[in-house]
C-alpha cells in the first residue's frame, strides 16, 4: 500500500457526524414544515417562525426554576452597586399623564 492510499479514519468520522447532523436538522425541519401546513397557519412568517423554532424543546419539570435564583438576569451590574432600575421608584401619580 502506498502512503498517498492511506485512510484518514479521523477525516471519514467527522464527515460522517457531519452528516448525520444535517440528515437529523432535515428531517426535524420537514416535520415542522408538515406541521404547520396541517395546522394552516395564516402567514409565511408565522410557518418560518415554527420551522426555524424546530430544534425547541419544551421544559421538564426538572427544568424549571423554583426558588433563588442562581444567576442574575443582569451580570453587567457590579455586584456592589444597584442598578438604576433597582433605585429608581415611580408613585403612582407618576403614571398619570398631565395633559
Amino acid at each position: 500500500m502506498k502512503r498517498n492510499d492511506v485512510i484518514n479514519f479521523k477525516a471519514l468520522e467527522n464527515e460522517l457526524q457531519a452528516a448525520l447532523i444535517a440528515d437529523e436538522k432535515y428531517k426535524r425541519e420537514n416535520a415542522a414544515k408538515l406541521r404547520a401546513v396541517e395546522q394552516k397557519v395564516a402567514s409565511y412568517e408565522e410557518f418560518r417562525g415554527i420551522v426555524l423554532a424546530s430544534h425547541l424543546k419544551p421544559l421538564e419539570q426538572k427544568d424549571k426554576m423554583g426558588g433563588k435564583r442562581p444567576v442574575l438576569w443582569n451580570c453587567h451590574t457590579s455586584q456592589g452597586r444597584p442598578s438604576q432600575d433597582e433605585t429608581t421608584e415611580l408613585s403612582p401619580r407618576s403614571w398619570k399623564s398631565s395633559g
